[in-house]
């Protein structure tokens, strides 16, 4: 199964987003737009686990995110990968706040992960955000990313961490579903 490890904005945040963005889908058709049920702040990305790993994995995401607290949190502004936004193949909102908690968190779940014995890439530096729209070949995306620059979200207090497995799309231009598999609180 195909999994990650994930914060999911509250349903307020997300309504304030689809206001923001909603005028961009119609106006920029080369871009899939992510639906709503799928956008999350990604903490850890684990691939593929099997039944055995998934048996180890549990107890170490539960120990890893006990020792955490609660963060606040809102998304603001936007961007592209790659960075510019000339060859974009992924646009994004970033998330901003307790950062420097958000890190952490997301260290203790690869390390989770790790630890289990998932081949977990620890050189990747963390920039945390919500995929907003992908394409497959890339786009000029910088007359987008110029009124993205200014959103800001209501800010949240994020309280749970979400394991997520991620189904595949059963249609050629479908998006995935996602299941949740199991939610721990911060303290």
């Amino acid at each position: 199964m195909r999994l990650f490890v994930a914060l999911l904005p509250p349903p307020e945040v997300l309504d304030g987003l689809d206001a923001f963005i909603d005028p961009f889908r119609a106006a920029w058709p080369g871009l899939r737009w992510v639906r709503r049920d799928l956008l999350h702040v990604t903490l850890t990305f684990l691939g593929d686990v099997d039944d055995l790993t998934f048996d180890r994995l549990l107890p170490r995401l539960e120990r890893a995110i006990a020792r955490h607290d609660r963060m606040r949190l809102a998304l603001v502004g936007g961007g592209a990968f790659p960075l510019g936004g000339q060859h974009a193949r992924v646009v994004w909102t970033g998330v901003y706040g307790d950062r420097r908690a958000l890190a952490g968190l997301a260290a203790a779940t690869n390390a989770a992960g790790r630890r289990a014995g998932l081949p977990i890439d620890t050189h990747r530096m963390y920039r945390p955000h919500v995929t907003l729209a992908r394409t497959r070949s890339p786009i000029d995306v910088r007359r987008l990313l110029e009124p993205l620059t200014t959103f800001a979200s209501a800010p949240w207090h994020a309280d749970a961490v979400t394991l997520v497995r991620s189904h595949p799309p059963t249609e050629a231009h479908a998006q995935p579903d996602y299941e949740t598999l199991k939610t721990w609180s911060l303290r």
